[in-house]
């Protein structure tokens, strides 16, 4: 699951949102490749400068001062909206001095994922990052390979461009390069599963996760998508993957809730039913 942040944190990732939301209405998709791009850069610079971190983080020094520096260190390298969009980063009040890194780089994501709102592809990003995530936890090797830090940062982009091919789109790939260059300690398939979560929730959706033993055709997955719709009372995207041991059913996860109707479920519950 995604870092939790504390209240003050959460409140100032909140505002930024709508800030960075409200630009995204009226930008382009090159716009916003530049501006997913440059954030990017800013929290990879962030996380590597920890002093300067430290500085821009420091709620006891005046704003101003703050968004000065961002101007000297930015300045002339970055677009005006990023560098206009940092200086409000840093005159936010954050609860820990990595929330700041951590806001910067949901932004980042954010405005990425805009992109493919804005192409029409947000869909097929969404899927395209959830069946990495599934990859990874199938491969442990990859997934260990492409999280060690002690290999060159390029080394490790090179093996999963290798990986991806050209299989997935540009915006699913820019994701995925920039959390193995900051992996921050994080299990890139548990990163992968929340940037899927973040394309969802770009149109207020939420994810249903389903287990099925048998691939569900595009008439079902509509109709299941409907029908929690109206359980949970808001649209939900269908991220299913095939697992045979179910044996026949489903088994279907919306947050923390799941509801299994599989075959193996109803008989492991019939044999925790009989008498021992």
């Amino acid at each position: 699951m995604a870092q939790v942040l504390q209240p003050a944190s959460r409140d100032a990732l909140a505002a930024l949102t709508e800030r960075l939301d409200a630009y995204v209405d009226g930008a382009s998709a090159r716009d916003l490749t530049a501006t997913a791009d440059e954030l990017f850069a800013v929290a990879r610079f962030l996380d590597g400068e920890r002093a300067i971190q430290r500085l821009l983080a420091d709620s006891a020094s005046p704003e101003e001062v703050r968004a000065d520096l961002v101007r000297r260190l930015f300045g002339g390298q970055l677009s005006q909206s990023t560098v206009d969009l940092v200086i409000e980063l840093v005159r936010s009040r954050w609860s820990k001095t990595r929330d700041l890194v951590t806001a910067t780089e949901v932004l980042a994501r954010q405005a990425a994922i805009a992109i493919a709102d804005k192409n029409g592809s947000l869909d097929e990003v969404e899927d395209q990052l959830f069946r990495f995530g599934r990859i990874l936890g199938r491969e442990p090797e990859l997934n260990t390979l492409l999280a060690d830090t002690a290999r060159p940062v390029q080394g490790r982009v090179q093996l999963l461009d290798s990986v991806l091919g050209d299989r997935v789109y540009p915006v699913t790939a820019t994701l995925l390069r920039e959390a193995v260059r900051l992996p921050r300690g994080r299990h890139l398939e548990v990163v992968a599963e929340e940037l899927s979560e973040l394309a969802a929730a770009r149109r207020d959706r939420s994810v249903a996760k389903v287990r099925t033993p048998v691939a569900l055709t595009p008439d079902q997955e509509s109709k299941l998508a409907e029908s929690l719709g109206r359980i949970y009372g808001r649209t939900i995207s269908l991220q299913v993957e095939l697992d045979p041991d179910l044996l026949g059913g489903l088994v279907v996860q919306v947050g923390g809730e799941v509801i299994d109707g599989s075959v193996a479920g109803r008989l492991a519950a019939a044999r925790r039913s009989l008498p021992s």
